[in-house]
Order: C-alpha cells, then structure tokens, then sequence
C-alpha cells in the first residue's frame, strides 16, 4: 500500500481491473487458501478470480506509503474499494486491521491485515489472545488508528535500538490466529529492516545489514512460539528486506573489472566506486553508491528468473531449522520502477533481491505439501510480472488444506498443535 498506488486506487482499478466475476470457487476438494504479501497498494482481484479460494490473507506493509502524512486519507478510499469489488462480492466475511496512528511514534507500525472469508466457509473461527478463547467470525469489520486495544491480534514495534541508524523505524509485525477446516495456524505480518547503503552493504559478508534483520526476525520467532498459547502451525510472510550477499553479488558480476574508488573531499569517506572492464574502452560495469546500484545489464536478474543469483540469498539459512520456504520461480521482487510503462524494469537504487517472501514453521509446510496435494495445487510465485504495481511485486502462496488436515485435541476449537 505505498505512495502513489493507494492515491490512485480507484482510478487505476477502473483500467486494470478485468470485467470478470469471482466465480464459485473451486469444486476440486478441500479449503482454498490464499496467502498474499504487497508491500504495495496493489490489485490482487485477478488472482483471487484465477485461484477462487474460500480464505484469503493479504498483508501490506507501508500502509498510506512513504509520504503516510499526506497519503493515509486515502487507505480507507482503498478498503471500501476492495471490498465493494466484482472480485470480492462473494467474501461475506471480513476483518481488516490497519496501523494508521501515524501520531503514534511509539507504536506505529503501518502494517495492514486484510483477511477474507468466502460465503462457503463455515465456521471459521479467530483467536482473541487476551480471552485465550476462539470467537466465530462474523460480518465485516474494520479495525484502525489505534490497534493496541484489539485483542484479536498481537502487534509488536521493534525497539529503536535495533535500527539505531533512522531517527525512528515502522518496522514490526502483526499476528493473527486462525481456525478453519479442523485446524489452527498463525498468520504474521512482518517488515524487517532496509539497506541504509548500498556502501555499507557492499563492505562485509554478511552485511550488519544482514544482522540486524536476523536478530529481528529471531524475535519475531521466539514471540510466537513462546509459552504464553498453544504453539499452532505458522505462516509469516511480508517484506522481510532480505537481500542478496551484495559482496559476493559484486565479485560476481564484476570478476574481470577493476575498481576505482572516489572519496568525498570533505571526510574522505568512500562516496562511489566504478567498476570498469579491463579493455573495452574500460567500459563502466557497475557504479555503486549509497543509493545507487547501476548494473551495465539488467537482464541477469531476469534470466530463467534470476535463479543464477539464488546462491548468493543467504539470509535465510540462519533458520534453515525453523523456518521452510517452497522454490523460487520468480524474479526478485524488488526494486521495480514505478513508471507506469516500465512494468518488468528494475530501479538502479538497489540490487535486485527477493524481499517479499512467504515463510512457514515445518509443521505449516506439512499442511501445504500434504501427498493429496498435487503439485499444481500448490502455487507460489508472483502478481503483475508484467504490470508495474510499484517498486514491489506482490507475492503469493495458493494451496490447499484438506478436511480434517489438523490433529484434534481435547478442545475440538484448538487443533493442529503440532510445532
């Protein structure tokens, strides 16, 4: 939901919005779930009319984009919309959540929770954590401003010294808990922390950067895992700003140039470095700045979906015991350009990297990857590869979850507690 997008929902969506009608969902057995992070005020309707599922989770970060001050007037233009939406008609349930109290230093987060409950759907149930008790979900309801006092959601803001560089950080996440199809699981939305510098990225392997994101997200992980609820399958999925090993991307890409590096006059800190071929007129390769990556061909992070950089996505792996992810078939997610002619380019600021991800706990990967499921039930990739929908693509995860998929326990509404 960030910067222009929003502003211009409801006249983008007239262009780009097919005339199409959400259908019935599938007859193909099993609850349809679809789960989708944007970190964009994106248009999602056509997903949801290809792949018809009964529940569908949608997380924004950067609600009323990077100007929130001037944009947020126009979140709730874009919640009446989508859920007023040809797409949409038929989800007669809804609860969104949106961090506005952008007055709220304290607490913002500018994380928005959108969930949607097709009319087949019965009994769907969602957790309050301050009752530790299930309630039925009825009806639509939208929750804002102010989210500390809802206690049908955790929403936590990381603390200020885990980003000491900016005067103050939106970063955090939002949990909710649901159950649907006899089981339970957790939905967490999450942003983690931007590269500042390009510079500073580009110093060590891995980057502080890099550390900073994985003590955030360790955090994350012991929260909702801790001993306060019933441990339940998880999903988190948002922009977890994870980027690519921005030394060894360099070494890579600049194996036979040599380097200049500029100093800025005033504190002869390191302000460019230029990569250059040997021959070739000693071609620039790449120019490297604090917020400036201008690779000579972008066509590297497009190739076979820039599954040649995969080896260099790496932070990940820190949780290779507690978080699981499916393959990657899509191009990186970010930074696209926002020229609205220039839907596959990239923006030279950054180094492509798949920041929007959908992760899961292995006891949520087995309720996705169960043997009835066949492969091509099982969709993960991304929205609009062709569109421009602002500098992040929207990535999405359709599956399906088989009746009676979560294991009982004594409390028929606490199910699935494997972990």
């Amino acid at each position: 939901m960030a910067g222009v997008n929003v502003k211009n929902y409801a006249r983008d969506s007239a262009d780009r919005r097919r005339t199409t009608m959400a259908g019935k969902v599938s007859a193909q057995p099993g609850t349809g779930i679809l789960l989708v992070t944007a970190n964009v005020g994106s248009l999602f309707e056509d997903t949801v009319h290809a792949h018809k599922p009964h529940f569908v989770a949608l997380h924004c970060q950067e609600v009323g984009g990077k100007n929130y001050e001037e944009s947020m007037t126009h979140v709730d233009s874009f919640v009446k919309e989508l859920l007023s939406s040809d797409a949409m008609k038929e989800y007669g349930k809804a609860r969104i959540y949106l961090d506005e109290n952008y007055r709220s230093q304290e607490h913002f987060t500018a994380l928005g929770s959108c969930y949607f409950l097709h009319e087949t759907l019965k009994n769907t149930l969602q957790f309050d954590f301050k009752a530790k008790k299930y309630k039925k979900v009825i009806g639509k309801e939208i929750y804002s401003d102010t989210l500390e006092s809802t206690s049908m959601l955790e929403k936590e803001k990381f603390p200020q010294e885990y980003f000491p560089e900016c005067k103050w950080s939106r970063k955090g996440f939002i949990r909710t808990r649901w159950a649907l199809a006899d089981c339970a699981f957790d939905l967490v939305n999450i942003h983690l922390f931007h590269d500042a510098s390009n510079l500073v990225a580009w110093e060590k392997s891995p980057s502080v950067y890099s550390g900073t994101r994985q003590k955030a997200l360790g955090y994350v992980l012991d929260r909702i895992t801790d001993q306060r609820y019933e441990r339940v399958p998880y999903f988190i999925f948002g922009d977890f700003n994870f980027r690519l090993d921005a030394k060894h991307v360099v070494e890579s890409l600049c194996s036979s140039a040599t380097m200049q590096t500029i100093r800025a006059a005033d504190t002869n800190e390191v302000d460019k470095l230029i990569f250059r071929e040997v021959d070739n007129d000693r071609k620039v390769v790449l120019q490297l700045e604090k917020k400036l990556f201008n690779y000579i061909n972008q066509d590297v992070f497009r190739e076979n979906n820039g599954t040649r950089l995969l080896e260099f996505d790496k932070e990940l792996s820190v949780f290779k015991d507690r978080l699981h992810e499916l393959d990657i078939s899509f191009p990186p997610s970010y930074p696209y350009s926002e020229d609205t002619s220039q839907g596959k380019q990239y923006m030279n600021t950054r180094c492509p990297a798949w920041c929007d991800r959908i992760l899961m706990s292995s006891s949520a990967k087995d309720l996705v990857l169960k043997p009835e499921n066949e492969d091509k039930a099982v969709i993960y990739d991304n929205i609009g590869p062709n569109v421009c929908m602002g500098d992040h693509k929207p990535v999405f995860l359709s599956f399906r979850i088989a009746a009676g998929a979560g294991k009982p326990n004594a409390n028929k509404h606490k199910c699935c507690v494997v972990q």
